[in-house]
């Protein structure tokens, strides 16, 4: 961008900044997602503006910009992202439980894990983490479902006695995520 341009652009940014805010704002309902969008698509215009054809309507560039960057994020936002039921699936933690639990209580399943045989570990990872069903999970490890069923229960009995050894509150709040007989 030569000098002109550059100062074309400036002007530009100046004299309309203010309505692609409110625009950004509409886009997006914050007013920091709104001005962080509008920094988006400002930047993407101003890598642009030399090769504007229409130089007396930079605007709907802008806008056309504002609306793609508004997409891009929303989907790059919303993969992932929790959604809305009638029933809470889990149980939430105690109110005020401290952080440090959480992460001793993790440690302690992951410890209790790793102490099960391999094929054992594998039905639990299986079942409970990736939410197979048993044909799957049969055809997977090249076992018959009644081997999965048999190796879920003795997984499940031996992470029962392993987390109750370690405490009841790691072992109570273990049992809310399917792990209860």
């Amino acid at each position: 961008m030569n000098a002109d341009e550059e100062r074309q652009f400036r002007e530009f940014v100046a004299a309309r900044s203010r309505s692609l805010l409110h625009t950004a704002y509409l886009l997006t309902g914050d007013w920091e997602q709104g001005r962080d969008l509008l920094q988006t698509a400002l930047a993407a215009t101003a890598r642009r503006w030399s090769k504007l054809r229409d130089r007396e309507q930079p605007e709907i560039y802008v806008r056309r910009a504002l609306y793609h960057a508004q997409v891009d994020r929303f989907r790059l936002l919303s993969w992932g992202r929790e959604t809305v039921t009638d029933s809470v699936p889990d149980r939430p933690a105690a109110q005020g439980a401290n952080l440090a639990d959480s992460v001793v209580q993790r440690q302690d399943i992951m410890s209790a894990l790793r102490r099960l045989p391999k094929r054992q570990r594998a039905v639990i990872v299986l079942r409970y983490f990736e939410d197979r069903p048993d044909a799957e999970i049969a055809a997977i490890l090249g076992v018959a479902p009644g081997t999965v069923r048999s190796q879920t229960h003795k997984a499940l009995t031996t992470l029962r006695t392993a987390l109750a050894e370690t405490g009841p509150s790691v072992s109570s709040r273990a049992s809310g995520r399917g792990v209860t007989a």
